[in-house]
């Protein structure tokens, strides 16, 4: 893991256009952007299948991704429709994946969903596209 490299705010839908390239370290590329994790919404959002379901997907409004998350970081009580924020490493394969690093209930905030929207936006117009 390379920690120089910066962890974007995207959106799920943009994982889509992410390509891995295969220089040292291993990392991905979105436009001209290097990097190795992101936040997710790579990201938060709604939390759309879990344990009972076998498969953790979160869904931000713009696409669909699977989270890969360690026994031992499963709480039993995350349930659908929870809102969080998942911080972890892309890997894309079919279905898209983040290997979880930091996962977090938002869900008793109920703004964050709209400030983070902003947040993915400004990021884009003042640092990814200038």
């Amino acid at each position: 893991m390379d920690y120089g490299l910066a962890a974007l705010k995207l959106f799920c839908g943009q994982l889509k256009e992410a390509r891995q390239i295969s220089s040292p370290p291993p990392a991905m590329t979105l436009h001209t952007i290097r990097f190795q994790r992101a936040w997710l919404p790579i990201c938060q959002g709604v939390l759309v299948s879990g344990r009972d379901e076998g498969r953790f997907v979160l869904d931000d409004g713009t696409g669909v991704v699977d989270l890969s998350i360690q026994s031992d970081s499963r709480p039993n009580d995350w349930k659908i429709g929870m809102y969080i924020m998942v911080v972890g490493l892309y890997a894309a394969c079919d279905p898209p994946i983040v290997q979880v690093h930091k996962i977090v209930d938002l869900s008793a905030f109920p703004d964050r969903e709209s400030l983070w929207h902003m947040e993915v936006i400004e990021a884009h117009s003042m640092f990814y596209l200038a």
